[in-house]
C-alpha cells in the first residue's frame, strides 16, 4: 500500500445511509481499503445485519459483525427485543410532540459503536491511519429525536477517537449536515444497491412502511423523482 493512502472502517447498518457512505468510501479509497462492521445489539430482528452482509458481498469489502447485546439487556428501547414497547408507527416529528422524543432511541448507541470501531480500527490497521464513516444525517438530528446524529455530537467524538489512538483514527461523517433527500441523492449517482438494503424497525418478508424511518425513507426517494426499489408491505 502507498504511503498515501488510507484505510476506511465503516458502520454498517444495511440502511440507506450507512450503504451509501460505503458507496463514497470504494470511490475515494477503492475497496481494497475499505471494511465495514455491523453490530448486535439485541435489536427486534436480523435484517439489518443480514442487508449490511450482502451490501458488503456487493462492493468485494471485509465485513465484521460485533457483538454489543450484554450492554444494551438494560434498556426498554422499543428497538429491542426484550422491551415492552412497539414500535410506533408514524413520523418523528409526531412522536416527538407527542412524547417529547421517539422511544427507537437506543442509548448512546452511536457512542458505544463508535468506540467499539474505534477498537477494532487500530486491532485491524495498527500502525496506518482509519476513517471511521458514519452514516448521521440532520434529519435525525432535527428536534432532537437522536443526539448521537447531530454535528456536536460527531465533532466530539471525532476528537475523543483521535486522541485515543494516538492520532490514527478520524471519524467522518459526511452526511451530518444533509437531509436524507441528499442522502439517497449523492447514493443515485454512485448507483449504490439500495434493492440490497433494510431499514424497516419492524422484521417481516417486506418493510412495513408506516414506522418512521420507512417514511423518511420512501420521502426521499419520492424527492429525488424516483420511487424506493425495495417493495412495502404497505
Amino acid at each position: 500500500m502507498s504511503p498515501a493512502a488510507k484505510r476506511a472502517l465503516v458502520l454498517s447498518s444495511g440502511g440507506v445511509d450507512s450503504t451509501t457512505c460505503l458507496g463514497l468510501a470504494v470511490e475515494k479509497l477503492g475497496a481494497e481499503n475499505v471494511a465495514s462492521v455491523s453490530f448486535f445489539y439485541g435489536q427486534r430482528h436480523d435484517r439489518e445485519l443480514r442487508a449490511a452482509d450482502a451490501v458488503a458481498k456487493h462492493y468485494g469489502v471485509r465485513h465484521y459483525t460485533l457483538d454489543l447485546a450484554g450492554i444494551m439487556q438494560y434498556s426498554d428501547s422499543a428497538m429491542l427485543a426484550n422491551s415492552s414497547q412497539q414500535v410506533p408507527h408514524g413520523t418523528y416529528a409526531k412522536q416527538i410532540d407527542e412524547n417529547g422524543r421517539p422511544n427507537t432511541y437506543v442509548p448512546f448507541r452511536n457512542g458505544l459503536m463508535l468506540s467499539a470501531a474505534g477498537a477494532l480500527a487500530m486491532s485491524l490497521f495498527p500502525d496506518e491511519a482509519c476513517d471511521i464513516y458514519l452514516g448521521a444525517h440532520a434529519d435525525d438530528a432535527a428536534g432532537d429525536a437522536y443526539p448521537d446524529c447531530s454535528p456536536a455530537f460527531t465533532q466530539a467524538m471525532d476528537e475523543a477517537l483521535s486522541v485515543g489512538t494516538y492520532g490514527n483514527v478520524h471519524l467522518v461523517a459526511p452526511f451530518v449536515n444533509c437531509t436524507k433527500a441528499q442522502v439517497v441523492e449523492r447514493g443515485l449517482s454512485l448507483d449504490v444497491p439500495y434493492e440490497l438494503t433494510w431499514s424497516c424497525y419492524e422484521g417481516g418478508e417486506a418493510p412495513c412502511g408506516t414506522c418512521a424511518t420507512c417514511l423518511d425513507r420512501i420521502a426521499a426517494f419520492r424527492a429525488n423523482g424516483t420511487e424506493d426499489p425495495v417493495p412495502y408491505a404497505e
